[in-house]
C-alpha cells in the first residue's frame, strides 16, 4: 500500500519538525494548559468504579520500563485477562473463556483505541496494531462492564488511550533492544496552547524471534489533534498507520515444545508463512460540555491490506468504516441523584477476500475469491440512581443487530447471508459504605454474532456457508475492590451460562472439525489483584486467576473441561527500590497446564518462569532498564489450539517464550 509507505514518511518528517522547533515552548504558559497524565489516568480511574463490575486501569507507568511488545506485556497484572504469548507480537488475549475455540487472531472482545473500535465490521479482530509503546493506559472492561464501549460479547472490551499534546512530554526518545537482535525505537513529541494540543509519535521494531522463522518487523505511526472550537466544544482527529511484517514458526508437537522450543515445522520455512499487515485508521470525536452532562459523536475509516501466505496463500484487501453518538447526563428528582447514558454505533464494512495455491510464500493459482460485506450496529442505554448515599442501583442493556454476507465469485452457488439481532439486559448494584471500599453485584446476558470465520468454512474444499448461531450466556457476578492500610484488592467472581457457544466438533468423516455450537456450556471462576505496599521501597504485586470452563451434559463431550486455559494461573512481582533505582524480580507459576483436546485425553504441564527487572533514573527524565526473561531457560507450554482429540502427533502447541536479556533508555522532558 504505497499511500500508506507515503503517509508514514509524511508522518515521520511532521514529527521531527515538531521535536525540533523551539518557537512551540515560546508560544504558551505550560502550566496553564498542561494536563498531567497522572490526573488523567487518575480521572479514568474514578468514571470506571462507578461500574458495578469487573474493571481496571492499566497506566503506562507499570509496563513502561519493560520491554512492552504486545499486550501481554502491558496487560500481565490486569486481573481476568488470560495473555499467553504464541510468538513474536502475536498473544492468546481471553477474558473469562472468550474465543478460547480460536487458535488465531482473536474473538469474543472489542478491542478500542480512544474509544473507537478496530475491530473489522463482522467483530472480528487483531491486536498486533496496538502498540503499547504509544499508550498513556489501557482501560478494561471485562464482561458486561463494557455496556458503555457498545461491548455486547462474553469477553468484555479493552479501550488503550493515547495521550494528547496537554498530556503527553513535550519530547519523548526511546531505544531499547537485547536477544535475538531485537530493536525497538521511539521518537514522540507534544504541544499544546490554549487554542489546541498535537501528539505524534514514531515508532520502529524488529527482532529475529527467539524461534526459528519468528522474525519482526514494524513501524507505527501514531497521532492526534485536538482542537478547542469554544470553551464548551472540542474536536479531535486521530491518524494510525501500521506496517507489520511477522514470520510465523507456527506451532508443534506436544514433545517437540517441550524440548526444542526454538525450532520451526519444515513446512513453515519452505512455504514461508507470515503475516503482513498494512492498515490506515483515521477517526474523529467531537465532544460537547453542556453543563449538566456530555455528548459525543464522530465518525471512523480503517483500511486494511492482508498477506498471510499459511497453507494457502491468503490476500484481503478491507475497508471499515462508522459512526457513533452518545450522551451522558445526570441530575436529582426529589432528592434522587440520576445518571443516564445512552449511545450507538455502527460498524460497516467490506473484504475483498482471495486464496492462492502458496508457492514458496508467493501467489500461485487463485483458489477462491470472495466479497464479504457485514455490518454490526450496537445500541445501548444506561441509568444509575442512587436510593441512599452509599448504594447505586444500576440497569441497561444493549441491542445489537448485524448481518454477514459472502458473494463467491468463483462458485456463485456458495454465496449466502445470514443476519442476527437480540438484546442483552444488565443489573446491577455498587455499595460504597467508606471511601475507596466497594461490594459490588450484577447479573447480566452477552450477545455474540459469529464472524465471516464461522460463517463461511471450507467444507469439502469449498467456502460455504454455515448455519452458526448467535452465542448467548447470562452471567452472574460479585466481587469487591478498595484498599486499607497497606493493601489494595480487586477480587469477582463469575459465573456464565452460555448457550450455543461456538466451539470445534467433529460431524463426519467428510468434513473435518470445524466451528459449530455447542448447545450448554458454563464458564466460572475468580479474577483477584492483590498489592501489598510493604514499605515506602517495597511492593509486591500479584493477580490471580481460577478458570473453570467445561461442558453441560454434551452429547458428545458430556461434562468435560474445555481446553486451551489453565484451571489456575498466579503472576507476581516485587518491586524493591525507589524512584531513583530499583530491582524487581517476577514469577509466573501455572500449576497444572490446560488440556490440550475436547476428549481430555491430553494435558499441558504446568510450569514456572522466573524474570528480573531493574531500573535507574540517571537524570531528571532519564532512565535506564533491564528486562530478563525466563531466566531458568525452562522449556514449557504456554499456549495451544483446541483440537478434538490429542495424539502425540498433534500439531497444537507453542511454547513460552525462551531466555532473553533486554535493555533500554528513555528520556522524556
Amino acid at each position: 500500500m504505497s499511500h500508506i509507505i507515503r503517509l508514514s514518511a509524511g508522518a515521520s518528517a511532521l514529527a521531527f519538525i515538531l521535536l525540533s522547533s523551539p518557537a512551540f515552548a515560546d508560544e504558551a504558559d505550560p502550566a496553564a494548559i498542561i494536563v498531567t497524565a497522572q490526573r488523567a489516568n487518575d480521572e479514568a480511574r474514578v468514571e470506571v468504579r462507578k461500574r458495578p463490575g469487573g474493571v481496571d486501569v492499566v497506566d503506562a507507568v507499570s509496563f513502561r520500563e519493560k520491554l512492552a511488545v504486545s499486550l501481554r506485556d502491558a496487560l500481565a497484572f490486569s486481573p481476568g485477562i488470560y495473555t499467553q504469548p504464541r510468538f513474536g507480537q502475536e498473544v492468546r488475549i481471553s477474558i473469562r473463556g472468550s474465543g478460547i475455540s480460536r487458535g488465531f487472531h482473536m474473538r469474543g472482545l472489542t478491542l478500542m483505541q480512544d474509544g473507537i473500535p478496530i475491530n473489522l465490521a463482522d467483530d472480528n479482530g487483531d491486536f498486533q496494531e496496538l502498540d503499547p509503546q504509544v499508550f498513556e493506559r489501557i482501560e478494561v472492561y471485562r464482561g458486561a462492564n463494557a455496556l458503555r464501549y457498545g461491548g455486547s460479547t462474553l469477553g468484555g472490551a479493552i479501550n488503550a488511550v493515547t495521550p494528547t499534546g496537554r498530556t503527553a512530554p513535550r519530547v519523548e526518545l526511546r531505544v531499547d533492544g537485547g536477544s535475538y537482535s531485537t530493536l525497538r525505537t521511539k521518537l514522540a513529541g507534544a504541544y499544546a496552547d490554549e487554542r489546541g494540543d498535537a501528539y505524534l509519535a514514531l515508532t520502529t521494531d524488529r527482532s529475529d524471534g527467539d524461534r526459528t522463522h519468528a522474525s519482526r518487523d514494524a513501524v507505527r505511526f501514531n497521532g492526534n489533534v485536538g482542537i478547542r472550537l469554544s470553551d464548551a466544544v472540542e474536536t479531535r482527529f486521530y491518524a494510525t498507520v501500521s506496517h507489520i511484517d511477522q514470520d510465523l514458526p507456527g506451532s508443534l508437537t506436544r514433545e517437540q515444545a517441550l524440548t526444542t522450543p526454538k525450532a520451526s515445522l519444515p513446512g513453515n520455512v519452505t512455504s514461508d508463512q507470515e503475516r503482513d499487515v498494512d492498515s490506515i485508521r483515521l477517526q474523529n470525536r467531537t465532544t460537547v460540555d453542556l453543563g449538566t452532562g456530555q455528548i459525543a459523536f464522530g465518525a471512523f475509516y480503517n483500511a486494511k491490506q492482508l498477506f498471510h501466505p499459511i497453507f494457502q496463500v491468503i490476500d484481503q484487501k478491507s475497508d471499515d468504516r462508522g459512526v457513533f453518538a452518545s450522551a451522558d447526563f445526570g441530575g436529582d428528582v426529589a432528592g434522587l441523584p440520576w445518571e443516564v447514558s445512552i449511545g450507538t454505533q455502527a460498524r460497516f464494512g467490506a473484504v475483498t477476500a482471495r486464496q492462492y495455491v502458496n508457492v514458496g510464500g508467493r501467489r500461485g493459482a487463485l483458489t477462491a475469491e470472495v466479497r464479504q460485506t457485514a455490518h454490526t450496529i450496537n445500541s445501548f442505554g444506561e441509568i444509575r440512581v442512587k436510593p441512599v448515599g452509599a448504594l447505586s442501583l444500576i440497569a441497561g442493556g444493549i441491542y445489537t443487530t448485524g448481518a454477514r454476507e459472502g458473494d463467491n465469485r468463483l462458485l456463485p452457488a456458495q454465496s449466502g447471508r445470514a443476519e442476527f439481532d437480540g438484546f442483552a439486559p444488565k443489573f446491577g448494584l455498587l455499595y460504597e459504605p467508606v471511601q475507596r471500599f466497594q461490594v459490588y453485584a450484577n447479573y447480566s446476558r452477552s450477545i455474540e454474532l459469529p464472524g465471516f470465520g464461522e460463517i463461511f468454512q471450507t467444507v469439502g474444499g469449498l467456502p460455504t456457508l454455515i448455519g452458526v448461531q448467535t452465542q448467548k450466556a447470562w452471567t452472574a457476578e460479585i466481587g469487591t475492590r478498595g484498599s486499607v492500610g497497606v493493601a489494595e484488592w480487586d477480587v469477582s467472581l463469575y459465573r456464565a451460562d452460555i448457550r450455543d457457544e461456538m466451539l470445534q466438533f467433529a460431524t463426519g468423516a467428510d468434513i473435518p472439525a470445524s466451528t459449530f455450537n455447542a448447545d450448554r456450556t458454563r464458564h466460572q471462576g475468580i479474577e483477584a489483584a492483590l498489592t501489598l505496599n510493604l514499605t515506602p521501597w517495597a511492593r509486591l504485586r500479584q493477580v490471580y486467576q481460577r478458570n473453570d470452563f467445561r461442558f453441560r451434559g454434551d452429547a458428545q463431550y458430556g461434562d468435560n473441561r474445555l481446553p486451551v486455559v489453565p484451571k489456575h494461573q498466579y503472576r507476581a512481582e516485587l518491586r524493591l527500590g525507589t524512584e531513583v533505582v530499583a530491582l524487581t524480580p517476577n514469577v509466573e507459576w501455572v500449576p497444572t497446564g490446560a488440556w490440550a483436546d475436547y476428549a481430555n485425553t491430553t494435558r499441558a504441564p504446568g510450569y514456572m518462569l522466573f524474570g528480573l527487572g531493574a531500573e535507574a533514573k540517571v537524570r531528571s527524565g532519564v532512565s535506564l532498564f533491564v528486562d530478563a526473561r525466563n531466566i531458568t531457560g525452562k522449556k514449557a507450554i504456554g499456549d495451544m489450539s483446541a483440537v478434538l482429540q490429542a495424539t502425540p502427533a498433534t500439531i497444537a502447541y507453542y511454547p513460552v517464550e525462551c531466555r532473553a536479556f533486554y535493555g533500554g533508555i528513555r528520556a522524556a522532558f
